[in-house]
This record gives C-alpha cells, sequence and structure tokens, in this order.
C-alpha cells in the first residue's frame, strides 16, 4: 500500500477512467477513481483527503534479500471505520465508498455496524460524513449523507429491509458528475448542500 492516497498499483490497469459517459470501463474502480480525485483535489489545493490506512499487524516477514522483504502473515489490528477523511473548507469530511452489480438495490450488508456508530459519531460531532455508491451496472455514482442512511440502518436491526433501494438512493441522493481530472467530484455536491 502506497500511503497515503492507499492506491495499489495493479498490472494490467488502464489510466483511462471508467465512466457513463463515453470512456467506458477500462478496469478502475470507484477506489480508483476516487483516490485519482483526492489527488486532484490535492494537486490543485482544493481539499486534504486521503483514504485511510488499514491497521495491520505483520506477524511474519521473509528477508530473501533487504531489498525483497515479503510479508507471509499478517492480521488487522483492530475493525477500520470509513475509507477516507480530510478536510475541505475547514470542514472535516469521512465517508465511505462502496460499489455494487446490484441493479435493484444497495445491500445493507456491505456496512458494519462499527462503521455506522463511527459515522453517527462524526456527524453528532458537526463533520460532513456520507457514503459514495456506485451502482455499476447503472454505471452511476451517487453522494448518499449519512444522515440518510442511519433511518435505514436502524430498520434493518429492527428486522425492517435488508438493502436500500436503487430507486431510494437515485431519490434520496445525488448524482456525482463525472469529470476528467477529478472522475468522482464529490466536493461539488457538498458544495450544493452544505454551503
Amino acid at each position: 500500500m502506497n500511503y497515503p492516497n492507499g492506491k495499489r498499483p495493479r498490472k494490467g490497469t488502464s489510466s483511462q477512467p471508467a465512466t457513463r459517459n463515453g470512456f467506458g470501463n477500462r478496469g478502475m474502480t470507484l477506489e480508483d477513481d476516487i483516490n485519482a480525485t483526492n489527488q486532484y483535489y490535492l494537486d490543485t489545493d482544493k481539499a486534504v483527503i486521503h483514504k485511510k490506512p488499514v491497521p495491520v499487524q505483520i506477524v511474519n516477514v521473509n528477508y530473501p534479500k533487504r531489498s525483497a522483504a515479503v510479508i507471509n502473515e499478517a492480521y488487522f489490528k483492530q475493525a477500520s471505520t470509513t475509507d477516507y477523511n480530510g478536510l475541505y473548507r475547514s470542514r472535516y469530511i469521512d465517508f465511505e465508498a462502496k460499489e455494487t452489480r446490484n441493479k435493484t438495490s444497495f445491500p445493507l450488508a456491505n456496512i458494519h455496524e462499527h462503521q455506522v456508530k463511527h459515522m453517527e459519531a462524526i456527524v453528532r460531532h458537526g463533520g460532513i460524513c456520507f457514503l459514495i455508491i456506485r451502482f455499476a451496472v447503472h454505471q452511476e455514482t451517487y453522494f448518499f449523507q449519512a444522515e440518510k442512511l442511519f433511518p435505514y440502518w436502524h430498520d434493518k436491526l429492527r428486522g425492517g429491509k435488508k438493502s436500500v433501494s436503487y430507486q431510494t438512493v437515485k431519490n434520496e441522493g445525488s448524482l456525482i458528475p463525472f469529470g476528467y481530472q477529478a472522475r468522482v467530484d464529490y466536493l461539488s455536491i457538498i458544495d450544493k448542500l452544505y454551503s
């Protein structure tokens, strides 16, 4: 993992963005698009937002030679919270990114209870917290405020639906515009919702 953006180099990955606007899916994932967007925000001094490193305890490393260390065994130290955090216009930003191939809904199984508790704390303390949800089949990416997620999550815990319908995300969320440099321009949505 290359800190601070958390982007892992992958063989055979094209540098072209995955989009719904004529660029076509060329192997990019939502995480790749967000990392590229965050780098653009950083390069243009618009915001400072990074992927959080996953806390890992390395247990066993093989050193065949100094320049070629191989981690043989490692464990997660603790459950991670959300994927990204940082600052934008003096506001704390914290969000989780999820991609689904489901056509009709976003499964709440994609979110964990400790993540929801973390998001609730962020909102309670005045931060801007949200999900970025990509419906791969529809080639659409949405900004979904954490405050809108909470009722669906708590309903699920009471035995309700185990997903949020695609139509609900479409109606209650905000479609994120695709751009060449800011591939997932979520700051444009924050400007509309929080200015």
